[in-house]
Order: C-alpha cells, then structure tokens, then sequence
C-alpha cells in the first residue's frame, strides 16, 4: 500500500494518465489502479519503467521505491494459514499488522483480538462447520498469533465498541464465556485498549448498519481503510467519503456508550450473571 500510494503520487505529479502508464508496462488501467491500492504484487521491472516514465533519476529515489517492491512481494507469517482462511481474509490480517490504530463496533461476538483460547475455538467451530479438528486449530491459532500484536511494545492503539449482543450470546458453555468476560475486563486496563459497551437499554444506534472496522496507518501517503466482512467476501473502503462515514458512526457510539471504566462495571455485572 506504501509503494503504491507512492507511485500514485508520482504519477499525479507528472499529470500522467492511468491508462498511459498501463501501456508503459504492457498493463492495462486497472492494473496500475490495483497496483496503486497495494492490491497486487509487484515486478521489479514494471517499478523501474514506472519510476523512469515518472522522471525518477535519482538512484538512491529509486533505490529506496525498489526497496519496497521486494519488501511488498516477501509472504507475511500468516500466509501459512491461508488453506484454513477465507480468500479475502489474508489482506486483512496484513493491513490490521501495519496498522497504529484499529477502530471496531462489533455486534455478533467478541471481536478476535481480544477473545480466548477457548471463546476462540468455539467461535471457530461454529463458523467452520465439518472442518477437521486440525483446521479448527489452526484457525485458532491464527488468531492467537494476530493478538501478539496488541500486547507488543509497538502495539497499536485499539479503541472499540462491542455491543451488549456480543457479550450475552454464549459461545462454548458458562465457564468460557467466565473466562472470555474476565478477560475483557482485564485487557481493556492495557493503556493501548480503549473498549467500551453499547448497552441494550440505549436503543437504537448508529452502529445499526452492523459490525466495521477501521484502520489507520502511521505513514500519511496511506489512507485510512474501512473494514466490512460479509458471508462470502469483504470490503475494502479507502475513499475519504466512505471512510468519514464509518468514522462519524463511531464516534458517535463512543459518545452515546458508557465511559470505559462504566463499560468494566457493566462487564463484571455479566460476569456475575453468567
């Protein structure tokens, strides 16, 4: 996504059409847009024709792009569960790696940065219906090894609305959702960790569309993406009127949800009853 915003950049700059930059790597338009949405891997040579139609010269400019065309096209650690993830799933668990702030409403269950081993596992199962034993735990594993990167020391600040629905549909039994309430109560003290619930007694919200994901990247040429995950795919929204959208519908939630320290009184008052 660096690389291409990048590029774009230098494109633009020079007033240089999509379409003619396709041509000058024996593309067509919609390959270099997919190559500027850092949705595609990238050919050294297509990068150096692109870098010399831009006018880039430089050899330590061009040097440091080509850098990160080879950095771009190097597999991340979970392309090894890619036989047990969704097609489009890969990408996001990529983007949630690069990401310094994460922004979530979460309505259906407990958001998977944040669940158990065993909350984890029973979420799994149900989703994965007829999947083998092995495959249910290494989509749980998965999950485990994403959560490393909230605890890091460069962890990302994760700020997220969970409705009250997430927090009283069990999933694997009494004594897991225990575990799973506790540890929310736990990990929402992490100075990184800002959650908060939307109570049932409020009504209705402007969560009402459902679950979304924002993310937020630490260098400025990238734009923030919008995350929405569907039965048989997911969206990717990166247009800044999409993205306004989805950040004015958090914001309001946060606002119109309890404080956090109210959220963990909530959350130990369902621990109890659970």
């Amino acid at each position: 996504m660096l690389l291409g915003s990048q590029l774009r950049r230098l494109r633009e700059a020079r007033g240089i059409t999509r379409e003619a930059a396709g041509y000058s790597i024996r593309a067509s338009e919609s390959k270099i847009s997919r190559m500027e949405l850092g949705r595609v891997s990238f050919k050294t040579r297509d990068v150096e024709d692109l870098l010399t139609l831009y006018g880039i010269s430089d050899e330590a400019e061009r040097e440091s792009l080509l850098s990160l065309a080879r950095e771009a096209n190097v597999a991340g650690w979970w392309h090894s569960y890619t036989d047990v993830l969704p097609s489009w799933f890969p990408t996001y668990v990529g983007l949630e790696g690069a990401a310094s702030l994460i922004r979530v409403y979460e309505v259906q269950f407990v958001h998977g940065l944040l669940q158990t081993e065993e909350y984890a596992r029973a979420v799994v199962r149900r989703g994965m219906k007829g999947a083998s034993p092995a495959d249910v735990e290494r989509r749980v594993a998965l999950r485990l090894e994403r959560q490393k990167h909230l605890l890091a020391d460069n962890a990302p600040e994760f700020h997220i609305v969970l409705d009250e629905a997430a927090l009283r549909r069990p999933y694997g039994g009494r004594d897991v959702m225990r575990g799973q309430l506790q540890h929310l109560i736990d990990i929402s003290q992490r100075p990184n960790v800002r959650l908060q619930v939307m109570p049932f007694g409020f009504g209705g919200h402007s969560g009402e569309s459902g679950a979304f994901t924002i993310l937020s990247f630490p260098d400025t040429d990238l734009s923030d993406v919008v995350y929405l995950e569907q039965l048989t795919s997911a969206l990717y929204l990166d247009k800044r009127e999409d993205v306004a959208q989805y950040e004015q519908a958090l914001k309001e939630l946060q606002q119109d949800s309890p404080g956090p320290d109210e959220s963990r009184d909530l959350l130990r008052g369902l621990r109890q009853l659970s």
